[in-house]
């Protein structure tokens, strides 16, 4: 069996053991636990620059993106004119939540895939950056 000590002496813990920690450790002190990603958890920030997206723009749908190993559950809203943002949310549940608050409607990003207008969108960034 291997030793977790480091030639030092210290420890030589790993990427999946802090992953494991982490998670273990957060539900242990009473906290939410981050559910092993390497991501930061969704905060007000998020949801302000969200509702404030929803606010200032017509014709808004929005995507929910599954947590992965590095990234939390994120929300992708896309306006009419396809222009778009991404934000952390605290799952599908809050995504689920906060379409309601906000009146828009909401898709698994999984399932539908994402709308062409959010990728005409960026390719028109993409070109306008090149002028």
């Amino acid at each position: 069996m291997q030793s977790a000590a480091g030639e030092d002496g210290g420890s030589a813990m790993g990427l999946i053991d802090r992953l494991r920690s982490r998670t273990t450790r957060g539900a242990a002190e009473g906290g939410r636990g981050r559910r092993g990603t390497l991501d930061r958890a969704s905060g007000s920030a998020d949801l302000s620059h969200l509702e404030q997206f929803v606010a200032t723009r017509r014709g808004v749908e929005g995507y929910v993106e599954p947590r992965t190993a590095v990234t939390e559950t994120t929300i992708l809203l896309v306006a009419a004119d396809g222009e778009w943002t991404r934000r952390r949310i605290d799952g599908p549940d809050t995504a689920r939540k906060l379409s309601r608050d906000l009146a828009v409607p909401v898709y698994d990003a999984q399932i539908t895939g994402y709308p062409q207008r959010m990728r005409d969108w960026s390719a028109r960034q993409k070109a306008d950056d090149k002028l």
